[in-house]
C-alpha cells in the first residue's frame, strides 16, 4: 500500500487541529488510529482523510436534523 505516514505536525497543517490536541486524542483513543513507528506517533494519510469526511459527514447530517 503506497500511503504517506503523518505527524502531528502534519496533521495539524491539513486540519487547522492544534499538534498537542492530536497527541491527546492518540493517548485516550479518540480520533483517527495512530500508532508509533519507532518513537515517532504516526497516522496514516488516508485514514486522516477518511476521518475528516466522516466528520464533515456527520456534521452535515446534525446540521439537516
Amino acid at each position: 500500500m503506497d500511503d504517506e505516514f503523518w505527524n502531528a505536525q502534519q496533521c495539524f497543517e491539513y486540519t487547522g487541529v492544534p499538534k498537542g490536541t492530536w497527541l491527546y486524542w492518540a493517548h485516550i483513543g479518540k480520533g483517527p488510529p495512530s500508532f508509533k513507528l519507532g518513537r515517532r506517533r504516526v497516522w496514516r494519510k488516508s485514514v486522516v482523510l477518511a476521518w475528516v469526511a466522516e466528520q464533515e459527514a456527520a456534521g452535515a447530517e446534525d446540521y439537516n436534523n
